[in-house]
């Protein structure tokens, strides 16, 4: 399939013929190739996308968006020539309360989701005052170091590293800055994901995932920290890959 959103739109292993497609939404300061393997090994049975915000890699010279809202409003509009089979929702950190508006905005259109993956954020009503986009350069850095879900070589290279902070700090911005707006519940399906040791996310907090679907909930708590999913990428694969199958069949019953 060729589009026009080619640069909002990343597709690393196309599967023309797989019924059912996922979207990926990276985590603050992440990209589209995040999810260059887990599209390798979903596919042929799903067709993985990965979405790639502004500001980064090839993107690097437009503006970063640092609002929630906003992003959420131009990645609809990317995603839609997209929508022409069914399709679940998948997004980390930022990128889970990012596919959660989109998912909104889509139902709202009449495009129901067959389901979102929120992993690694806590639900979208629940508050929590973080201010790392306000810290110096240094401030910044020490605070990718702690969440452990950046690339070591990346954290080695001081110069690149402070090149790709403006991108990093918007995304923080984006994401310590969303403030949820209350609205009717998501009718797709979620499934809540966390770490037992994530510094960001509480259990309970990822839990409250629950109150805004009436399809249905779930929560899966794996060992490790704010980027445990990096430990548990073959779990995970068949989660989603049996998360939806099973929707796809509900739909088609």
């Amino acid at each position: 399939m060729t589009t026009a959103t080619e640069e909002w739109v990343r597709r690393f292993h196309p599967a023309d013929q797989a019924p059912a497609r996922l979207v990926c939404f990276p985590h603050a300061g992440g990209s589209a190739p995040y999810f260059y393997h887990v599209g390798r090994m979903l596919a042929p049975g799903l067709d993985v996308l990965a979405v790639q915000y502004p500001g980064r890699q090839e993107r690097r010279h437009e503006p970063v968006i640092d609002s929630v809202p906003e992003l959420a409003d131009r990645v609809v509009e990317q995603l839609r020539p997209w929508l022409d089979r069914p399709f679940a929702l998948f997004g980390h950190s930022l990128g889970a309360v990012l596919a959660y508006e989109v998912a909104r905005r889509l139902e709202a259109e009449g495009r129901r989701p067959l389901g979102l993956l929120a992993s690694g954020h806590r639900a979208p009503h629940v508050e929590r005052h973080n201010t790392a986009h306000l810290l110096d350069d240094d401030g910044l850095i020490a605070e990718l170091r702690r969440l452990s879900g950046t690339d070591d070589a990346l954290l080695a290279d001081d110069e690149l590293l402070r090149l790709v902070l403006p991108c990093v700090r918007g995304d923080y911005k984006a994401a310590e800055t969303y403030t949820y707006r209350p609205g009717p519940p998501l009718a797709c399906p979620i499934v809540g994901l966390t770490g037992d040791a994530d510094p960001l996310v509480s259990v309970a907090e990822a839990r409250g995932w629950v109150d805004h679907t009436t399809g249905g909930f779930e929560l899966d708590v794996h060992p490790g920290g704010h980027f445990y999913l990096n430990d548990h990428v073959p779990a995970l694969v068949e989660r989603i890959r049996g998360f939806v199958a099973r929707e796809l069949a509900n739909v088609n019953s």
